[in-house]
């Protein structure tokens, strides 16, 4: 049995997971068997820089986590070598991160993951992984917001032009006339 001290420890680092679990927007479990010490430090930095935080803890202490978060049912994810990969920003960049990883790698497994307090299956994460970036998604709105508009610039231009080329052929036959 742990001593009082270590099991206050223990209980206060699983609160301090549970907050930053419930504060992100996205994260993804992984299995991290046979990695070496070069693979392990080129994850963390594609993590890092993608705005993400990586950590290997244990089982136990991830399932209360996950509990306390309000994640329930997710008991079957903790088994074996666990890491987990957070972001409170950025929702698909860590699953791509890591499932382009998991591409190089064949021990290296994602495991599960959430997103916005949804839990996805390692298919899910897979499709988050897919979804273009945010960059895009954006500059794919606004590019339908502004396809109508540019076709009703160039109806008008057409009418216009209609209009002017009608008006040029008036003038043209009244100074036939005139002469």
């Amino acid at each position: 049995m742990p001593s009082a001290k270590i099991l206050e420890q223990k209980q206060q680092f699983v609160k301090e997971l549970s907050e930053k679990i419930r504060n992100s927007v996205t994260g993804v479990l992984v299995e991290y068997k046979g990695l070496t010490v070069a693979q392990d430090r080129e994850l963390r930095t594609k993590l890092r820089e993608s705005g993400a935080t990586y950590a290997v803890i244990k089982n136990s202490l991830l399932s209360r986590a996950f509990k306390e978060a309000g994640y329930d049912g997710m008991d079957d994810t903790f088994v074996g070598t666990t890491a987990i990969a957070l972001s409170a920003e950025e929702m698909a960049a860590p699953a791509k991160a890591l499932s382009e990883f998991a591409k190089k790698n064949k021990f290296f497994k994602i495991k599960a993951g959430f997103v916005d307090g949804n839990a996805l299956d390692a298919a899910g994460v897979e499709k988050l992984a897919a979804l273009p970036s945010k960059e895009v998604l954006i500059a794919q709105v606004l590019g339908g917001l502004n396809a109508p508009i540019s076709g009703l610039v160039t109806v008008l231009n057409g009418n216009i032009r209609g209009l002017a080329v009608a008006l040029n052929a008036i003038k043209e036959q009244k100074e036939k006339q005139s002469a």
